[in-house]
């Protein structure tokens, strides 16, 4: 990753590539709220949504230290960070995502949108 305009998501997806992607559960705020769109490809997906609960459901079914996200633009603008970046597995390209999240006065996650595909690449 190569963006310090977006240091909270930075933090976010070094830890969900890490052995311990649980740590994210201590960024978030006590009213987090979630929505990840993951796109397989080829009109196959799913919508993990909710609250901690939510988070943590979704941490549960995701393979540790597989993926590798990379930032390649990051704003922050009104409380919130925005980025545009790309997956790789074993250095070669998974997927494209966006990720948008609100922070509050804590520097804690409040709101969270991620959304996936490995149909558009922005090479």
């Amino acid at each position: 990753m190569t963006t310090t305009a977006t240091p909270v998501l930075a933090q976010w997806f070094e830890y969900m590539d890490s052995e311990d992607p649980d740590r994210v559960l201590g960024m978030i705020s006590d009213d987090f709220v979630m929505s990840v769109q993951f796109s397989k490809g080829a009109g196959q997906s799913a919508e993990f949504i909710g609250d901690r609960a939510g988070l943590v459901g979704y941490l549960e079914q995701r393979e540790k230290s597989v993926l590798v996200h990379h930032i390649d633009i990051g704003v922050t603008a009104g409380g919130c960070e925005m980025v545009l970046g790309r997956t790789t597995r074993d250095g070669a390209f998974e997927a494209s995502f966006t990720a948008t999240a609100q922070i509050d006065e804590k520097g804690l996650v409040r709101r969270l949108l991620i959304a996936r595909t490995p149909e558009v690449s922005f090479d």
